[in-house]
C-alpha cells in the first residue's frame, strides 16, 4: 500500500514538475535556449530520447525515498520513470498525431506550438496543471490537416 501511495504521489508531483519546468522555460532565456530550438523545429526528440531527458531530470529526486524506507522508494522511482514514459509518449504523440491524445479534451502542448502560445497550455502528458494554474486556453484546433492524419497511437517517432 505504501510502494502505491508514493507511486500515484511521484506521478502527480512529476507532472507539476514538468509544468512548471516547461513555463520557465518560456520565461527564461537562458534556460529557455534549447526549447526555443524546439518552438522553431517544431518537433519531437522522439520517445526514447524525450524519456532519457526526463530522466536525467528526475534521477536524484527519485532516489531520495529510499532513505525512508525500500517499498517507497521504490514505488515513488517506479511512479516517476512511469511518468517520464508516459510524458515521453504524449509529447511525441502530440507532434506527430494530435488526435490520438484521447486522455485531453484537446492536446494542449500541440495547441501550444500550433498556435505559438508562449503563455498558455505548459502541459505535456496532462492538461490538470493548465486549468489549475490558470494557464489553460481552449482553441478549436481541429482543421482539415488533423482531420487528415490517419496514423495510429504507435505510429510516431520512437527515437
Amino acid at each position: 500500500m505504501v510502494a502505491l501511495i508514493f507511486f500515484i504521489s511521484a506521478f502527480i508531483l512529476a507532472s507539476l514538475v514538468e509544468y512548471w519546468i516547461h513555463r520557465l522555460m518560456h520565461s527564461s532565456e537562458k534556460l529557455g535556449e534549447r526549447h526555443r530550438d524546439h518552438h522553431r523545429r517544431n518537433e519531437g526528440q522522439g520517445v526514447l530520447w524525450e524519456f532519457l531527458d526526463y530522466l536525467k531530470g528526475t534521477l536524484v529526486i527519485m532516489l531520495i525515498p529510499f532513505f525512508f524506507s525500500l517499498e517507497a522508494g521504490i514505488g515513488w522511482m517506479l511512479g516517476g520513470i512511469a511518468y517520464a514514459a508516459f510524458s515521453a509518449y504524449a509529447h511525441q504523440l502530440q507532434h506527430d498525431n494530435p488526435r490520438r491524445c484521447f486522455w485531453m479534451k484537446m492536446p494542449v502542448h500541440y495547441v501550444h506550438h500550433k498556435y505559438g502560445m508562449w503563455y498558455h497550455n505548459f502541459g505535456l502528458g496532462v492538461d490538470w496543471w493548465d486549468h489549475v494554474f490558470g494557464t489553460y486556453k481552449l482553441v478549436d484546433w481541429v482543421t482539415e490537416e488533423e482531420l487528415s492524419q490517419q496514423a495510429g497511437y504507435f505510429t510516431l517517432k520512437w527515437w
